[in-house]
């Protein structure tokens, strides 16, 4: 295209030198050279835009080669792994029937675990709201009630279940803990570990020779009453006593004292329930998951 232009450009200057061009001649000379310059620049664009068009397409596809040859060692790698993995296979292959009915053995008793925990949070909401409705708005004053993960805490104060400085249970005790006794033995799948908490003050009287001892104690005396009087099964309570050593508040403060002075009944389901269902392993060969 440029060489033409040139030899057209030739031909004008020949023409013009032998005086035989006309004004009108040189006019169409000029516009068709005009015509050739821009069709040699919009050539000239053309050209470069097809050179950037090829280095992009000659990029990607340097790029495509690089991922090709990735996936490539990739796939080799992963190939590579599961032919190991055969190999270690004492069968010599994987059975993927077995492995499936593994997954869903899995599966089925992850289920049965999650379902008996709703159960479980389930039947604890009811319980406690159960136990709160019958308890009076004075008797609210000395109960607390609480779940926490699964477990139900009714703290009783001393004030409300003791005599002052001993574990004797007060004639004032009796209606609540009547109350108490009730939803247990209610709810007959859960056991009760009713647990004493003194603070800091130090005790001494006959037979109780520290904080130890009167926690322990009238822990003991919740239980006995639980049993004796109010025929909750036996098998199903534990005493502790925990002495000065959980406390929840201050033993600096009367006010802390006084909250840290408290006997915990604390609700919980089975627990040899959940570990014997825990400790049942998922069924498979064949067999189905209940």
């Amino acid at each position: 295209m440029k060489h033409s232009i040139s030899l057209f450009t030739m031909v004008v200057a020949l023409f013009l030198l032998s005086g035989c061009v006309t004004k009108k001649k040189y006019a169409s000379l000029q516009t068709e050279k005009n015509k050739l310059e821009n069709q040699y620049q919009k050539a000239q664009l053309q050209l470069a835009e097809n050179k950037a068009n090829i280095k992009s397409l000659e990029e990607r596809l340097a790029e495509a080669q690089k991922n090709n040859a990735e996936l490539k060692a990739s796939y080799a790698a992963l190939q590579n792994s599961l032919d190991k993995s055969i190999q270690q296979n004492s069968q010599g292959n994987v059975n993927i029937s077995k492995l499936v009915d593994e997954i869903n053995a899995s599966n089925k008793f992850i289920k049965q675990l999650v379902e008996a925990k709703d159960k479980s949070d389930s039947l604890n909401m009811v319980l406690t709201n159960n136990l709160t409705r019958s308890l009076s708005r004075d008797e609210l004053q000395d109960v607390d009630i609480k779940v926490l993960k699964g477990v139900v805490y009714i703290s009783l104060s001393d004030n409300m279940l003791y005599k002052s400085g001993s574990y004797e249970i007060s004639e004032r005790a009796g209606e609540t803990l009547s109350k108490i006794a009730k939803i247990i033995t209610d709810y007959k799948d859960y056991d009760v570990l009713v647990e004493g908490n003194t603070d800091t003050d130090p005790i001494s009287r006959p037979n109780i020779r520290n904080n130890w001892d009167l926690s322990a104690l009238r822990a003991s005396s919740v239980v006995q009453a639980l049993q004796n009087q109010y025929g909750v099964d036996p098998s199903r309570l534990t005493a502790a006593g925990r002495g000065e050593y959980n406390p929840i508040a201050d033993n600096t403060s009367a006010a802390g004292k006084q909250r840290n002075r408290r006997t915990q009944i604390i609700i919980t389901p089975k627990l040899d329930q959940f570990m014997d269902l825990i400790e049942k392993a998922p069924e498979t060969e064949g067999e189905q998951v209940q």
